[in-house]
């Protein structure tokens, strides 16, 4: 996944769970190993493809994102990101003089998965990393024996209250739930003399041109925060209130002033 993780409250046979839990997401869900199961998925030439438990179960929350969110969190947008040059470990990454590659919007209503079978028309590119790293927060944050936080790349679920930084500087007290940071500041890259970055606008296939920075949500998860987050750093200057009609608090950074929809500034002492 390309992230640190860090635990508290873990026991040593919690927290060895814990980590083995997310080698084997990375291990299943990584674009970069060439053994992957979804490498092997986004190779297979059949419209059926069999998949395993985990993948159906990943597939199946990525499609409800999608519906939940009008398209804008697309687990088919795997060929628009390599378009855009994000082609091998973010670590790994240089400045790369050919112009981007040909856009690739997205398709998500092309994908059904029933049981263990997944469809999807052949040379569909599955990228699952939108709710991938957030569901395995979640889900390693209840192998914990009592209170405690997981996060991963600055994405966060806590049973108990936990003080967290924000962008741009702040913190907040995190009371439970999960808290998730979406943006174009950390994983940027240069292709073809242009900046691009990994949020892809499955309308036009190539990266999003919204007027945030970053955009970070609270929710009951950090698998609800981080598909929000997504989408309203996709909707641009409509996030804000997209976030306040479904009641979740968001805080959008931009160039040079930080914006709180009215239910952030709500929930805040």
């Amino acid at each position: 996944m390309g992230v640190d993780v860090l635990v508290a409250g873990a026991d040593a046979e919690s927290f060895t769970a814990i980590e083995r839990h997310f080698r084997h997401a990375d291990s299943v869900f990584s674009r970069f190993r060439p053994g992957s199961e979804l490498n092997r998925v986004n190779a297979a030439d059949s419209w059926l493809v069999p998949v395993s438990p985990p993948f159906a179960e990943a597939v199946e929350i990525a499609i409800a994102a999608a519906a939940e969110t009008g398209g804008l969190v697309d687990p088919t947008l795997g060929a628009a990101i390599e378009a855009a040059g994000y082609v091998r470990d973010f670590t790994l990454l240089q400045p790369d003089d050919r112009p981007p590659g040909r856009p690739a919007p997205g398709s998500w209503r092309t994908v059904r998965i029933t049981s263990r079978l997944l469809f999807r028309p052949p040379g569909t590119r599955l990228d699952l990393n939108g709710v991938v790293k957030s569901l395995a927060v979640d889900e390693a944050l209840a192998l914990l024996p009592g209170e405690g936080f997981v996060a991963a790349g600055g994405d966060i679920a806590t049973r108990g209250s936990v003080a967290v930084g924000l962008p741009g500087g702040d913190a907040l007290q995190l009371l439970a739930g999960g808290l998730a940071t979406s943006g174009r500041t950390g994983r940027r890259w240069s292709r073809g003399g242009r900046p691009q970055h990994h949020l892809i606008d499955p309308a036009s296939g190539r990266p999003s041109t919204s007027r945030w920075l970053e955009v970070t949500v609270a929710a009951d998860s950090c698998l609800a925060a981080d598909v929000a987050a997504k989408a309203a750093f996709l909707l641009s200057a409509e996030g804000p209130e997209w976030l306040d009609e479904r009641g979740l608090p968001g805080r959008f950074l931009a160039e040079h002033r930080t914006v709180e929809n009215e239910t952030w500034r709500r929930m805040l002492p």
